[in-house]
Order: C-alpha cells, then sequence, then structure tokens
C-alpha cells in the first residue's frame, strides 16, 4: 500500500493544482457561490475517481498531463453529486469529509447552484482540452454526460434510491442502484482514461469490466463503513442508511456475508485486468485500498 500512497499522493497533487486553474477564486464575484465551490471541490477528498482516469490511461500508455483536464472535470462531477446529495431534501446530512457540508456553511441555494456550476465547469475543461482530439472530446463528454444523467447515470441511481427507502428491494434491484449511483461515474473514469491513451478494443472491453466491478465494490464499501465506523472516522454522519432504511447489502446479506462478497468482487476487478499484462500493479492496488479503506 506504500507504493499506492504515494501514487495517490501525486495524483491529488497534480489534480488538485489543475482544479484551481479550472475554478474562478474567492475574489471573483459573486464571491460566495465560488467559496462555496472552493469550499467543498478542496475539502480533503481521496481523488479516487481521478486516480482511476490517470492508473488506466498511464498504464495503457497515455501521457499523465494528457488525462489532468479529464481527470479534473469527473472530480468535480462527483462534487457536484456529493453537494445535492447532503441536500435537506435529499440524505441532509451536516457533515461531508469532516466539515460542514455545503448548505450547511453557505445555505441551501447558494450549495445547488455550487453544484450546478461544477457540472457545467466539468463539460467546458473537457470541451476546451486542446490536447486531445475533437472526437475523443466528443465521446469522453458523451460518456459523462450518460454516467451522470439518465437512464443509466447517478441521477436515475439516486432516484432509485430514493424509490427503495422503506421497502424490501431485491439484489438485483440493489445492484442496479449501485450501479448507476455509484458504478457509472467510475466506469465513466475508467473509459475515459482508454479513451485518451487510444486502447484497443480488446484492453476497453477489459477495462469495462475492471471499472464495474470497482464501482459496485466501492458502493459495498461505503454501505459497510455505513454501519462499522464512527462519524469521526467516517468524516460524514454514520448510521444514516439504517435510519432512513434505504437499501444497503449489509441490510440484505449481514456485515460478515457482505466483506465476503467485498472480497469476493475485489478479485474478480483484479482477474478483469489481466490481460492487459504485467504493469497492473496501480489498478490493482486501488482495489486493494478501495475495500480496505476506512472512510
Amino acid at each position: 500500500m506504500a507504493l499506492l500512497a504515494e501514487y495517490l499522493d501525486s495524483v491529488k497533487t497534480v489534480v488538485d493544482a489543475t482544479l484551481d486553474s479550472l475554478i474562478p477564486t474567492e475574489a471573483d464575484e459573486p464571491r460566495n457561490l465560488h467559496s462555496a465551490i472552493r469550499w467543498s471541490v478542496f475539502a480533503g477528498g481521496k481523488r479516487v475517481r481521478p486516480a482511476i482516469v490517470i492508473g488506466v490511461g498511464e498504464v495503457l500508455g497515455a501521457a499523465r498531463a494528457d488525462l489532468l483536464a479529464t481527470s479534473a472535470a469527473i472530480e468535480m462531477v462527483h462534487t457536484y453529486s456529493l453537494i445535492h446529495d447532503d441536500l435537506p431534501s435529499m440524505d441532509n446530512d451536516d457533515l461531508r469529509r469532516g466539515k460542514a457540508t455545503c448548505h450547511r456553511q453557505f445555505g441551501e441555494a447558494t450549495a445547488i447552484l455550487a453544484g450546478d456550476v461544477l457540472q457545467t465547469l466539468a463539460f467546458k475543461a473537457i470541451a476546451e482540452d486542446v490536447r486531445l482530439t475533437a472526437e475523443c472530446r466528443i465521446w469522453i463528454i458523451s460518456q459523462l454526460a450518460t454516467a451522470s444523467g439518465t437512464p443509466a447515470g447517478m441521477a436515475s441511481g439516486q432516484q432509485l434510491d430514493l424509490n427503495a427507502e422503506g421497502k424490501g428491494t431485491s439484489i438485483e434491484e440493489l445492484e442496479r442502484i449501485h450501479r448507476h449511483k455509484t458504478g457509472a461515474l467510475i466506469s465513466a473514469a475508467a473509459s475515459a482514461g482508454a479513451a485518451i491513451a487510444a486502447a484497443s478494443g480488446s484492453d476497453v472491453e477489459a477495462v469495462d469490466r475492471y471499472a464495474a466491478k470497482l464501482g459496485l465494490l466501492f458502493q459495498i464499501t461505503d454501505d459497510l463503513l455505513d454501519i462499522t465506523q464512527e462519524t469521526k472516522e467516517l468524516g460524514k454522519t454514520a448510521g444514516k442508511d439504517a435510519n432512513a432504511l434505504k437499501a444497503t447489502y449489509p441490510a440484505h446479506f449481514g456485515v460478515a456475508k457482505t466483506r465476503e462478497l467485498a472480497a469476493m468482487i475485489r478479485d474478480e476487478a483484479i482477474a478483469a485486468i489481466s490481460p492487459l499484462g504485467t504493469n497492473t500493479d496501480i489498478l490493482e492496488a486501488l482495489a486493494d485500498f478501495i475495500v480496505e479503506r476506512t472512510n
């Protein structure tokens, strides 16, 4: 894990610098809106999704500089989704990454606008990335739009999650929720890295299988952390899934079996990228990191 820690630190450094260049400063008007955006973006996230873009891209031969704008864009979409997810009309949370949520710090209306701006800035960053061909930019924009919206993206996943609260949910329905709510953006991140690397068809298929498993693994781990960690460790309010009667893997299987399932999916994720060759250490370590994380 030492290798991965060093890798994640290097990713965070370059992605944060890219984000800083793409997001208005707090001196730009309206200051409270731009302060809210920066409050959320630079709240200390691990930058897992940018790490997936860069990890996949570099394994397949892309230069890191070519991957940065897209990595930052995907982080902006992720942050926008967190801001909106925390709103009183959604999960109604007071904490995110150990800090007050955007709407608690700046008000609900400003938080909504901060999420809106981040989503539009993300697509602007990709559209204006002259390091990529026009065809590549269009393809990534299309994939990111699909992963963000409906019928197969985050917005659908969030609605399905809301619809399932307090109801009996089959394992097929639960997996559908998680693949949309969490997995879609992770798959878009991996696909973008492969596209920037101009990967071959067989490599793209391997990356797609890996990303699908990784997205599911991330949400299963999230479900486990919600009931096994304290608020201080999580950086957000613990126990909210159970209190809201949300559909989760531990609620369906219990904690022990859910942990077994996570370990199995981690193995399947690593097996999926075996066709890429021997230079997959970072991608394998990312799967380990997701299943072993504590927040």
